[in-house]
Order: structure tokens, then C-alpha cells, then sequence
């Protein structure tokens, strides 16, 4: 199983956008992936969200290292597809980040090793200063402030290079090319 979590070596420039849900993560991972003309690695845990709820089933701890093999398999499948840059919408810390708040802080073992082990180049880390949106799966409205201090602690605590990103889509998009354009020219 420890085989599943661990990130396959690649050459690529690696960003993740990360941070709580309903801060435009999903939308920049695509503008970005479109603007550079590269891959995207969706977010793993909604593909297998959506499918519970499909099935009226509520996600359990025991589902937390399923998505985070997942993610894994995706990520790594989409690196070999890439020479120069992969955007990520998230990454083995968030899913880590988000066991802990949602299961009385819960995360395994082989989780917080590879949410550590596994490297990425920079985090964009999403502000929540945009609506939060309802669609059947996000369910933390009123948790927005706790979660981003939770993700931003996550940074802090295991000194990862991030930057936050504020403000309307086009202000976060504008800002995470010029983040990127500096990593793919000191490459």
C-alpha cells in the first residue's frame, strides 16, 4: 500500500492549489492548465464524494486512504504525461487537512508520511474572500475561517514555499501566472 501514496519522480514544475473548499481552486487549476497549455490533476476526493452521494452514503474515515490512493494514481499517471509544468487542485496534505476536520482529528499514518514525503515546487493557498457556492457536496459555509487557518497552518507548520492568493478569479489567476512564470524560468 505504501507504494500507492508515494509520488512518482518526475521532471515537472509541480503547484497545487490548496486551501478550503468553494475558494475557486478548481476553476484556476483549469484557467491554469489552459493558460500553459499542460495537464491538470483534478481533485480526487470530489470524483469519489460525488459517487457516495449518488448512493445516499455519507464519506467515513475508512474512505480517507482510498482517496488519498486515488489522488496519488491520478497525479502520478498525469506527471509522466508532462515535460514542463502539472497543476494539481490539491495534494495529499489537503486530503490530510480535511481528515482531521472532518474525523475528530483522524489522519493515517501512511497519510502524514507522504503528505510530507511527496514535494511540490510552490502552494497557492486560496483565500476565502469570494462567495461560498452550495453543490451538494461542500458542506462548510460557516467553518470558512477555521478551515483556511487550518490549511495555512498546515503551510506554516511544515515550511512549505506558498503564496496566497486574494480577491476576484482574475486577480488569483494573474498573480499565480507570475508565481509560475518565475519557477518555470529559474528551471
Amino acid at each position: 500500500m505504501e507504494e500507492t501514496l508515494k509520488q512518482y519522480k518526475s521532471s515537472c514544475i509541480k503547484v497545487v492549489l490548496f486551501g478550503p473548499e468553494s475558494t475557486g481552486k478548481t476553476i484556476l487549476a483549469t484557467q491554469l492548465a489552459a493558460y500553459y497549455k499542460t495537464l491538470w490533476v483534478p481533485e480526487y476526493s470530489r470524483i469519489y464524494a460525488e459517487e457516495k452521494v449518488k448512493n445516499n452514503q455519507f464519506l467515513t474515515k475508512e474512505d480517507v486512504l482510498p482517496i488519498a490512493i486515488g489522488q496519488m494514481a491520478l497525479e502520478n499517471s498525469l506527471a509522466k504525461q508532462v515535460d514542463s509544468l502539472l497543476i494539481c487542485d490539491t495534494d495529499l496534505l489537503e486530503t490530510k487537512v480535511y481528515s482531521e476536520a472532518y474525523f475528530n482529528g483522524y489522519s493515517p499514518q501512511l497519510l502524514n508520511k507522504y503528505a510530507i514525503e511527496n514535494t511540490y515546487n510552490l502552494y497557492f493557498l486560496t483565500n476565502i474572500d469570494i462567495p461560498w457556492e452550495s453543490d451538494g457536496i461542500r458542506d462548510k459555509p460557516n467553518e470558512r475561517k477555521v478551515m483556511f487557518e487550518a490549511f495555512q497552518t498546515a503551510l506554516i507548520k511544515n515550511n512549505l514555499p506558498y503564496v496566497l492568493l486574494n480577491g476576484s478569479l482574475s486577480n488569483r489567476m494573474e498573480t499565480a501566472i507570475k508565481h509560475i512564470d518565475k519557477l518555470l524560468n529559474n528551471n
